[in-house]
């Protein structure tokens, strides 16, 4: 005699679905007093358990391994389109529970690694993995792992919010009383519950980015990818929007990789990866990225930069660059040193600004130019 044993499973990013797969009696006891065990915390599929039809393997109670692997590692990664790099041997990886940033400017190829990590282009070279999944071998389970907002907005214009949720819902094969739960739980953490029955062209640029979230969070993935978040949004609704990124990472352990190009939102970051023409330039937390600078950023303008440069390593010292057509240099006692500049070199001095480090100033330390330096439109990648 057989009987159908119902398992609940929770496969990565498809929600809980039950199967059935029939065993005979006994095999069924064997099931349960493996399960109950405290001593076999995972028992070995040996095929002992499988039934006629089997269509799946009872392994017991699963053992959560003490190490997880890296959320995003990412190996000697590059990418061509056709002669020109837009990613080059790039490395680096996120711990889960991060909220990590690829700044970069236009043409920095973080919008072409964002793309190979949401499985739409395959790397040339090296390796990416989520959760020690290759995103290249096995993109249908790295799928199952990540939600995606793009910076392209998604969503359906004439369907009210609810609408373009269920439609999501069903994609990722949720149904009934699990996509309703699924739907009322971000509905209610992204603040959008009395907006659910509007439609989405009728709502502001903050309420539409949140419903692209919704619809990136509705499957529970356990990396959340965001192109470009704050495009297109007011700056109230970006802050919002940022509680709402952290509240998932503190709550509900979400790791969350995003691309900027937004100084300001890339300093919110828990650690970075500075992108610059394919090429990884910096990486680490954004104070410690400035806290490397070791002091002031005195920037000068001067009607002859190749004078000014001269009379600053002759008269003080000081080994300064030209950025934009200013000289600039670092200096751990910078707002001092000005006074004695401008009584020394009045006729070579226009105007003096004097700041702490922003990430700005480690962009330019770590490539030489500006981070909104103008770049061709063949070259926004």
């Amino acid at each position: 005699m057989q009987v159908a044993a119902r398992l609940s499973l929770h496969p990565a990013g498809i929600g809980n679905r039950i199967w059935s797969c029939p065993f005979d009696r006994g095999q069924f006891r064997r099931m349960k007093a493996i399960e109950r065990s405290a001593s076999a915390p995972r028992a070995a599929c040996n095929g002992s358990l499988r039934g006629p039809s089997h269509r799946l393997c009872y392994r017991g109670p699963v053992a959560h391994p003490t190490t997880q692997p890296p959320a995003v590692e990412i190996e000697n990664l590059s990418y061509h389109y056709g002669q020109r790099a837009a990613l080059a041997g790039v490395s680096f990886s996120v711990s889960p529970g991060e909220i990590f940033g690829l700044l970069g400017p236009n043409g920095g190829g973080k919008t072409t690694l964002f793309h190979i990590l949401s499985t739409l282009l395959l790397p040339a070279t090296g390796t990416a993995r989520i959760f020690g999944i290759d995103v290249a071998q096995d993109p249908l389970a790295v799928r199952k792992r990540i939600g995606v907002v793009f910076q392209s907005q998604s969503l359906d214009r004439r369907l009210t919010v609810r609408e373009n949720l269920l439609h999501q819902g069903h994609l990722y094969g949720l149904r009934g009383a699990v996509l309703a739960e699924r739907m009322a739980r971000v509905l209610d953490r992204l603040g959008l519950s009395s907006r659910s029955n509007d439609v989405v062209a009728t709502l502001s640029g903050g309420l539409q980015r949140r419903v692209e979230l919704a619809k990136g969070l509705l499957h529970q993935p356990d990396l959340l990818l965001l192109d470009e978040p704050s495009t297109g949004i007011d700056p109230r609704a970006r802050l919002d929007f940022w509680r709402y990124l952290q509240a998932l990472r503190s709550e509900e352990g979400v790791t969350v990789l995003l691309t900027t190009h937004l100084l300001e939102e890339a300093d919110k970051c828990d650690r970075l990866a500075i992108l610059d023409e394919g090429s990884l330039v910096g990486e680490g937390a954004p104070r410690v990225l400035k806290s490397q600078i070791g002091g002031d950023v005195v920037v000068l303008s001067t009607p002859d930069t190749a004078k000014l440069l001269s009379r600053l390593q002759g008269d003080f010292d000081i080994a300064a660059t030209v950025v934009n057509s200013d000289v600039r240099f670092e200096h751990h006692e910078g707002s001092k040193l000005v006074p004695r500049l401008m009584e020394t070199l009045p006729e070579q001095i226009d105007s003096v600004t004097v700041s702490h480090p922003s990430l700005e100033d480690v962009f330019i330390r770590l490539t030489g130019h500006r981070f909104e330096e103008p770049i061709s439109d063949a070259d926004r990648r």
